[in-house]
């Protein structure tokens, strides 16, 4: 790639193409390829109730590992469909082939740590909230600010170990922070984007397309709020809303993560934090407009380090010979 074009977006250039000038995989290939696995991901949950019959779980923590089993199931699925949409012969090793779906050795400490910050300053207003809460909490007669920011810094610390504690031995933590980052960054991004990428989509089409099917993969939700949880259909409807509407713009900024780091481990240590963090606070009556003035500068710097912060060359060797920062284009 050109040097003066390193730093912008359409890394993966106006079409990803063979040496020969011929396309890698239909678009219609690779779009139906994308709606079976966003469909599969979610039809696949309820496969050994409705299509093996199998009794329904005893507890939530069989519910659970029951889904989990299947989830995982499927991302094999879908990884093995996009290996052979794309062409088993291409991939020389097993290293190629992860490659292919952002599972690298390389550069990952910078893959989870610029992600991490740049997610980070999206939530300032909710740890700014939070912070203001813990000292409102240990503010109990001690007159030294200095002793006052070590309790505060020693609390903390314990709640985020009794947490870390509590979540692993807690199965919907598991699945929030383990099983479902892993797998639904592995589906909808690591196995659609490439099939996206070499059929020569744009990369602001991947980006802001792509992840409506992620978004629609929570629909489910309706079904079980409305019918097993007996929500009423403007409740249930509202919620699954707000959770399509977040989860969309969610996608968008994983997708590109990926697609400018070119690591899977991006996109899942931000959706670990967003699991984790739930909506950004943006406004909080009990500290005076504080948590409000976090979020907008956190909001700010965000924007203003978006592209620095995901340059592709802080997380690649090098990519003069490629046009997609990832080697997408170079499987021939």
């Amino acid at each position: 790639m050109a040097n003066n074009a390193m730093n912008e977006l359409p890394l993966a250039a106006a079409s990803v193409e063979m040496a020969s000038g011929e396309i890698l995989v239909s678009r219609f290939a690779a779009v139906a390829a994308c709606v079976f696995m966003a469909l599969g991901y979610v039809l696949i949950l309820y496969f050994p109730s409705f299509v093996l019959r199998l009794p329904s779980p005893t507890s939530l923590e069989s519910f659970l590992i029951r889904r989990f089993t299947c989830a995982l199931v499927f991302s094999f699925i879908s990884v093995l469909v996009s290996a052979a949409l794309l062409g088993l012969e291409r991939f020389g090793d097993l290293s190629s082939l992860l490659n292919v779906y952002g599972i690298r050795k390389d550069h990952t400490w910078q893959a989870v740590v610029f992600p991490l910050f740049l997610t980070c300053l999206l939530y300032a207003g909710s740890f700014m909230s939070k912070s203001l809460l813990m000292l409102r909490e240990l503010r109990d007669g001690e007159s030294s600010c200095c002793g006052l920011g070590l309790k505060v810094c020693l609390h903390a610390v314990q709640r985020f170990l009794n947490h870390a504690f509590s979540c692993a031995h807690n199965v919907v933590a598991w699945r929030n922070y383990v099983v479902a980052p892993f797998t639904e960054e592995l589906v909808f991004r690591g196995c659609m984007i490439p099939l996206l990428l070499c059929s020569g989509f744009q990369t602001y089409s991947i980006i802001f397309l792509s992840p409506i099917s992620f978004s629609l993969a929570h629909v489910h939700h309706f079904m079980e709020l409305y019918y097993q949880q007996g929500y009423s259909f403007l409740k249930a409807f509202s919620i699954v809303g707000l959770q399509l509407g977040y989860t969309m713009v969610f996608g968008w900024y994983a997708s590109f993560l990926f697609l400018r780091t070119g690591q899977l481990v991006s996109a899942i240590v931000v959706h670990v934090l967003c699991n984790l963090m739930g909506l950004p606070v943006l406004f909080s009556s009990s500290f005076k407009g504080l948590p409000t003035f976090g979020f907008i500068l956190g909001l700010v710097c965000f924007f203003f380090l978006l592209f620095p912060a995901s340059n592709p060359l802080l997380y690649n060797k090098g990519i003069d010979s490629c046009c997609c920062g990832q080697g997408y284009c170079n499987w021939h």
